[in-house]
């Protein structure tokens, strides 16, 4: 599947594997957090046991209308106590696994949304890169 994104002044992530996420052609290691608006940056968290309610809190600086949170290889959820100041400010939380929130977070940028996307990185010993096309179909 070839994806090409509506709007091309938004990062786009082009591919991942463990230890990275390549963002406009660029490889960033460790935990990532890419703004639609404002680009990327490293997140202060390096797996999901220390993950606490300030990691989520922190994310509020680049006021996105909606965080899409990727768990790593596998789907896990935040506790809700975490993500409380988010929500009573309006800002939505998807959790999915990291490579389902990549492809969501390209969705989303490219149809103009203020999205962010907080990634924890794929922690797997096989490596297999997915790579995804910014070319039309």
């Amino acid at each position: 599947m070839k994806l090409q994104p509506d709007q091309f002044n938004v990062p786009f992530i082009s591919a991942y594997e463990p230890g990275w996420i390549e963002v406009n052609g660029h490889k960033y290691t460790g935990s990532l957090v890419i703004s639609s608006v404002s680009g990327c940056s490293p997140w202060s968290v390096g797996q999901f046991e220390t993950l606490n309610a300030e990691c989520f809190h922190e994310l509020m600086q680049f006021k996105p209308e909606l965080i899409v949170f990727g768990s790593g290889r596998t789907l896990r959820f935040p506790k809700p106590l975490w993500l409380a100041g988010l929500m009573q400010r309006g800002i939505g939380v998807e959790s999915m696994d990291t490579p389902a929130a990549c492809r969501t977070y390209n969705i989303l940028a490219s149809e103009g949304r203020r999205v962010l996307v907080a990634l924890l990185p794929l922690e797997d010993a096989t490596p297999s890169i997915f790579q995804i096309s910014s070319h039309k179909m």
